[in-house]
C-alpha cells in the first residue's frame, strides 16, 4: 500500500542549529496519528516542512507519492488540510461560517469573491456531516472556540484533502469543551472517505481510540513511531518528556502521572503508619 505521507531521513538546520534530524516517518491510509514531544521538540518545525513553509536541510518528503522539490509544493499543500489557532485570528469578525468554510476551497481567508451555489452547497453538507449544520450563518465573532475549530475543519475539508493535521486543536477549551471536541473528532474519524488524521499535541489524555499511532519526538528526533499499543508506553513517554512519568490507560483513555507523586504520597502514608 502505497502511503499517503513519507518522510525520509529528513533535516532541519539553521545556522549551527539543528532543529530536526534523522526524521523518518510514513503515514498509511486508514491511519490516524498522534504526535507528541515537549516544548521545542520540532513539532511545529515539522509542520511547517510538510506545508511547504520551511525548506528542509536535506531528506525527502513524499506525499501521495509525489516529492516536493519535483512536484510544486503549492498544489501538495491543497491536498493537506490544516487546523490552527493561528488562523483563527485572520477570519474577519463579521464573516459568517459558511463563508470561512467555503474560502477553504479557494485557499483563502477573509473570502471576497461570490460564491456557487455548488460552494455552498458542499459547505452545508460538510456542517451538517460535522453535526453543527446551525453554525453556517453564524458570524465568527458569535462562534465559540470549540465551535471556531469545527468550521476550521469543515474548511480544512472542503478541498477534500488526504490529510488532515490538527494543531493543538484542544488548546483554550475548558475540560467540557475539550471533550465535546475530542467526542467530535471521533466521529469525524468514523466518517466514510475522512482523510488521515495527524493530531498534535501535548497532553496524552486527547488521544482517544481512533488513534492508532503515534510519533514520539524530543530533541529534534524521533524517539519512537508506530502502532498506539506499541508506542504509548510508560518507557518511552518517561524518555520523550525527560521525567519519571507512568502512563495509565482507563476505558480506552490515558493518563500520564509524575513518578514522584507516587513516592510522596507512599512516603507519608509510611510515616503515618510509623506514629
Amino acid at each position: 500500500m502505497s502511503p499517503i505521507l513519507e518522510v525520509t531521513d529528513l533535516r532541519v538546520q539553521r545556522g549551527s542549529s539543528t532543529i530536526l534530524r534523522g526524521v523518518n516517518w510514513r503515514v498509511l491510509r486508514g491511519e490516524h496519528w498522534a504526535v507528541l514531544g515537549p516544548n521545542g521538540c520540532g513539532k511545529t518545525t515539522l509542520l511547517k516542512v510538510l506545508l511547504g513553509y520551511l525548506s528542509a536541510s536535506s531528506g525527502e518528503i513524499s506525499l501521495l507519492g509525489e516529492r516536493y522539490g519535483e512536484a510544486d509544493w503549492r498544489d501538495l499543500r491543497l491536498k493537506i488540510g490544516i487546523v490552527t489557532s493561528a488562523l483563527q485570528a485572520s477570519v474577519p469578525a463579521a464573516e459568517r461560517a459558511i463563508e470561512t468554510v467555503i474560502s477553504g476551497r479557494y485557499a483563502q481567508l477573509d473570502l471576497w469573491l461570490t460564491p456557487t451555489r455548488r460552494d455552498v452547497a458542499a459547505a452545508r453538507k460538510l456542517l451538517r456531516s460535522l453535526g453543527v449544520p446551525q453554525l453556517a450563518d453564524r458570524e465568527w465573532q458569535f462562534l465559540s472556540q470549540g465551535e471556531r475549530q469545527r468550521v476550521l475543519i469543515a474548511r480544512a475539508l472542503m478541498a477534500k484533502p488526504r490529510l488532515l493535521i490538527l494543531d493543538e486543536p484542544c488548546a483554550g477549551l475548558d475540560p467540557v469543551a475539550r471533550e465535546d471536541f475530542l467526542e467530535f473528532l471521533g466521529r469525524l474519524a468514523g466518517l466514510p472517505g475522512s482523510p488521515a488524521l495527524v493530531m498534535v499535541t501535548h497532553h496524552v489524555e486527547e488521544i482517544l481510540p481512533c488513534f492508532s499511532h503515534a510519533l514520539l519526538l524530543r530533541d529534534g528526533a524521533v524517539v519512537a513511531a508506530g502502532p498506539r499499543a506499541k508506542i504509548l508506553t510508560s518507557r518511552r513517554l518517561a524518555a520523550t518528556f525527560g521525567a519519571r512519568l507512568r502512563l495509565v490507560q482507563r476505558h480506552g483513555r490515558f493518563q500520564l502521572v509524575w513518578a514522584a507523586r507516587a513516592y510522596v504520597r507512599a512516603a507519608r502514608m509510611e510515616n503515618l503508619r510509623a506514629r
